[in-house]
């Protein structure tokens, strides 16, 4: 197991088909799920050559957190579903890599026993709930518990139309659920309809499509922690996001999985960076795959690079050791890369790094 795609071939093999077009689909035609891996391959670096570097320092610190790689876990649901142990697991993982993880709101194992495990950075994502107590609940919880900041995703009024999933009828089961809320909240998720989606259903049950920039001020009063929203694709925006008290910002599209037809994640992330300057950190998903995707995405801006699918393949595989392999995978490519780019440190990657000309191409 050298790249993380080799651990995405050896999870195919051992998760079950519905569960696998769970993890791996996008929105209706899954043009944006394709754009993000596709705008990697527009990129060109530029290398700097006699620069004397034999070693690249990967190491990050945020929010008074240090950890030994930029490359993290993005939050994802229910991880029992690839692995007994769940979310357990991927903190150990996430820990043995020195890697933040951050555990979804939809976690099937509970925020305290992953806290227990964990050895690195927590953070804690949360979607908005008509209910408000949950959310309120959830994250007293995690600041109790030792999370550092709560991410918010900001971009599901309602959940994209997710074609693999509504032809599967699929449903969340097998003793697999969100531990952490009332099971009166998350009955839907596990009601069987042929033809629909469960976790849609559930959606349009349990989320409030109203949210607006306003409401964010009571979520600040529920916690001291930091807060992050999750789903920011324009410099429109990233400027309110600031405006509003955020503390930090993540360029996603859900990796493909809202809106069909989506800007790719890489290429929105300029315009992010440029429209908050250096007033908040910007980390970043959609499509990294390999060392050299998050050298360019920390060159054009971000802080910080987040996995969503590549993890629950090292999951799938080989548990909290597959997990820890998929990040170590990434950052020894991420360090390798560095060192022949000539860029000993992070802090070395700018604009510079990378062929601008290389990142207005359309995408096809």
């Amino acid at each position: 197991m050298l790249t993380a795609s080799d651990y995405r071939h050896s999870a195919q093999r051992l998760v079950e088909p519905d569960v696998w077009d769970f993890i791996e689909g996008g929105a209706e035609d899954e043009r944006t799920l394709a754009a993000n891996l596709r705008a990697f391959d527009r990129v060109r670096l530029r290398p700097r050559v006699l620069a004397g570097v034999s070693d690249a320092d990967t190491t990050v610190s945020l929010f008074g957190t240090g950890y030994a790689t930029p490359i993290g876990v993005a939050p994802t649901a229910y991880h029992r579903l690839v692995d007994a142990e769940g979310e357990v697991a991927t903190a150990r993982g996430a820990g043995a890599a020195g890697a933040l993880f951050v555990v979804g709101m939809f976690a099937s194992r509970t925020i305290e026993d992953v806290a227990a495990a964990a050895t690195s950075g927590l953070w804690l994502q949360l979607y908005w709930l008509r209910r408000r107590d949950v959310m309120r609940t959830l994250a007293e919880r995690a600041e109790r518990a030792g999370y550092g900041a709560i991410m918010l995703t900001v971009d599901v009024p309602r959940m994209g139309r997710r074609w693999r999933d509504m032809r599967n009828g699929f449903t969340i089961g097998g003793g697999v659920a969100a531990v952490n809320i009332d099971p009166a909240v998350m009955a839907s998720a596990h009601e069987r309809d042929e033809g629909r989606s469960a976790i849609a259903r559930h959606t349009a049950d349990t989320f409030d499509p109203t949210l607006a920039w306003a409401d964010l001020a009571w979520l600040r009063s529920c916690t001291r922690l930091p807060l992050v929203l999750k789903g920011i694709l324009t410099a429109e925006d990233a400027a309110l996001a600031a405006a509003h008290g955020a503390d930090a910002i993540v360029v996603s599209n859900h990796g493909g999985r809202q809106l069909d037809g989506a800007v790719a994640s890489l290429d929105a992330l300029a315009e992010v960076v440029e429209a908050v300057g250096d007033r908040l950190p910007v980390l970043f998903d959609g499509g990294v795959r390999r060392g050299a995707d998050a050298l360019a995405a920390i060159a054009l801006g971000a802080r910080m690079v987040l996995l969503g699918r590549p993890p629950l393949w090292g999951l799938a595989t080989g548990g909290a050791d597959g997990v820890a392999g998929v990040l170590r995978a990434a950052t020894g490519e991420l360090a390798h890369a560095m060192v022949l780019a000539g860029r000993p440190a992070l802090a070395a990657l700018d604009r510079s790094a990378v062929r601008p000309s290389s990142l207005s191409g359309a995408d096809a």
